[in-house]
């Protein structure tokens, strides 16, 4: 992520992506409602930009709609200009469109899924991972991604993971290839991290985690990644990437294709409790 070096302050904000409409609308419509209160309070961008702790480029970016600025820059204007809350309270509207769009749409659909499975067989399941796990993933990715880039997936991908805080929980179930868990992502002490937090989530009680074994003959997901959400309406969406040219569908029969495939990966996995002392031991052999 790009730094603001005139003023110290890191993570100062990400650039706006101009393929994202709505993204962008809000941007420009939260920076101009700054620049009104800025200009009200007779100061100048320079003047304001010290008075948060951020430089004259980075107010001028914000209040053009250039750039997302993160939470405490609000906070820092909100005091600033004597807001009483009304600036911080912009916070609400800018958490819906600091992450790219097609990660907002995905924590959208989690948010609403009351059940979600989920098969992988080439890393650990974005929900599962860490922070140091998923900096990794995007650090290697080709083409090669900016620092921001890589910093902006990374939050966004963190901040998928509220679903565990949700109260009621889903029920999530995730069956991971065993050759996820084996793979140092990162180094040796990344992937030790990674293991740890499969056990601990592992062990919530609406979380369900089973490693298929490479040594099983029988594989019903050798389609490749499959993945379903049920929401409380009876209505669901899957996809796998081996059916249906790997795009979503909602149509019934569809769907109950993908579940059958998932329902017999399940079965043909270690069980959850075979799957959590498994894990335990390859953190051990780590």
């Amino acid at each position: 992520m790009s730094v603001d070096s005139s003023d110290g302050t890191e993570e100062p904000g990400w650039d706006v992506d101009p393929e994202d409409e709505q993204g962008a609308a809000v941007v420009a419509a939260l920076g101009r409602q700054l620049r009104a209160w800025r200009e009200a309070a007779g100061l100048r961008p320079a003047d304001f930009g010290a008075a948060i702790q951020y430089g004259e480029d980075q107010v001028r970016k914000v209040e053009s709609g250039k750039r997302i600025p993160r939470p405490e820059y609000l906070d820092r204007a909100d005091e600033v200009l004597n807001a009483a809350g009304r600036i911080s309270a912009m916070k609400a509207d800018l958490e819906q469109v600091r992450y790219p769009k097609k990660v907002r749409d995905l924590a959208k659909l989690e948010a609403r899924a009351v059940e979600i499975g989920s098969y992988g067989n080439h890393n650990i399941h974005s929900l599962l991972q860490t922070e140091d796990y998923a900096r990794a993933l995007f650090e290697m990715a080709q083409p090669p991604q900016s620092s921001e880039q890589v910093e902006r997936g990374v939050a966004a991908r963190l901040a998928r993971q509220s679903i565990f805080e949700r109260a009621p929980g889903p029920a999530l179930s995730f069956v991971q290839e065993e050759v996820t868990l084996r793979r140092t992502i990162g180094g040796t002490m990344v992937l030790r991290g990674q293991l740890e937090r499969l056990l601990e989530l592992g062990r919530l009680r609406n979380v369900t985690i089973q490693v298929m074994p490479t040594v099983c003959a029988d594989h019903a997901g050798m389609g490749g990644r499959i993945q379903v959400l049920k929401f409380g309406d009876g209505t669901a969406v899957g996809r796998s990437e081996g059916i249906f040219y790997g795009r979503p569908v909602t149509d019934p029969k569809h769907l109950q294709i993908l579940d059958l495939r998932y329902g017999t990966i399940r079965a043909q996995a270690l069980s959850p409790r075979e799957s959590l002392a498994f894990i335990e031991t390859l953190l051990g052999e780590t």
